[in-house]
């Protein structure tokens, strides 16, 4: 369910940085080793499982077997960590400032965060924001309680909805999508609070709807509605294609039916992309070894063992809808690999 793949996520990480720490005995190896920290989101969401998969899959820490031994094929060297956050704009905010080396972002945000556009037009440009891969599409969720009768946009009128906390992109997106069918958060009765909170409210009677946007199936959903009757709210008709039309980074997606209990049919929604971005300020050679580690044969194991949505991260799609420049250490690997010319 939601908290059992983290807390195993939590533990390996905690693994790898005793691994690193018992390799460090020797000056040489204490010199060798590099942290690099990838910020994702709640602990709840899509973007915290899966940056844990990618940290233990990129790390290799001083003393580790050699991966031709069958021991870790990450960065030699390099202890990876996944880092909880609030989510898209938190993380290329403090990826501008340095705070941290790299971080997950919706593909919107990262492209107005390096533009100085759209919802980062008046708070300036993170303009050494590069892109390392595009990971999977991230359906935006809208989660109903069965109760509260909502069966579209329009019905949240009114209504109690968590728009997710500031520093996230779901709230970005919340606001759009809201605008787009005539509504604000004048319209509702707005609360600001992560999918696992707002999953609580709802298990407890006090909340109405809210917005979630990740992978699917996201586990704070799976788990409230083992035990809550929901309804997975379509995003659809003309109020959604004028979101596609007036924002590029948007496209239609469908959630399957079954994918959450009670969900007995698809359902219509939007999609942005989840991509793993950096600064220009980090070294090409540490850029290009992490970006080939990320696509090596050992990480497709992890990958597609680890959580639903590694399956469909894949080297063949690690450029679609990257709209702002790629790190240099990342071309020059996708060059090398014949993906772009």
């Amino acid at each position: 369910m939601t908290f059992i793949p983290s807390r195993k996520l939590v533990a390996a990480a905690i693994a790898v940085a005793g691994l690193a720490l018992a390799g460090t005995s020797g000056t040489s190896h204490a010199q060798d080793m590099k942290f690099f920290r990838i910020a994702t989101g709640g602990t709840a969401g899509t973007y915290f499982p899966i940056g844990g998969l990618i940290a233990n899959a990129i790390s290799n820490p001083p003393g580790s077997r050699p991966c031709e031994e069958g021991g870790s094929c990450g960065v030699p060297g390099l202890v990876a960590t996944a880092i909880a956050s609030n989510g898209s704009v938190a993380n290329v905010n403090a990826i501008g400032s340095g705070a941290v080396e790299s971080g997950f972002s919706q593909s919107d945000v990262a492209y107005w965060a390096q533009t100085g556009t759209g919802v980062f037009e008046d708070k300036g440009k993170v303009e050494k924001l590069r892109a390392i891969a595009s990971l999977y599409p991230e359906s935006i969720h809208l989660i109903a309680s069965k109760a509260s009768g909502i069966t579209s946009v329009a019905d949240l009128a009114g209504k109690r909805v968590s728009l997710d906390e500031p520093g996230s992109g779901t709230l970005v997106d919340a606001r759009l999508i809201l605008g787009a069918y005539g509504l604000d958060e004048k319209s509702i009765e707005p609360e600001y609070l992560k999918p696992n909170q707002a999953a609580d409210r709802m298990r407890d009677g006090a909340m109405d709807a809210f917005f979630f946007v990740g992978g699917f199936p996201a586990g704070a959903i799976v788990e409230l509605a083992s035990n809550t009757d929901i309804t997975v709210v379509p995003i659809d008709g003309d109020a959604a294609g004028k979101v596609i039309s007036d924002y590029e980074f948007f496209a239609k997606n469908t959630i399957p039916a079954g994918t959450y209990e009670g969900q007995d049919s698809d359902v219509t929604t939007l999609a942005v992309g989840a991509q793993w971005v950096t600064s220009a300020d980090q070294p090409e050679e540490l850029i290009y070894e992490i970006t080939k580690a990320l696509w090596n044969d050992n990480t497709r194991k992890l990958l597609d063992s680890g959580h639903a949505k590694g399956k469909v991260i894949t080297a063949d799609t690690a450029l679609n809808g990257v709209g702002i420049p790629l790190h240099p250490g990342a071309e020059k690997f996708y060059k090398e690999a014949g993906l772009m010319k």
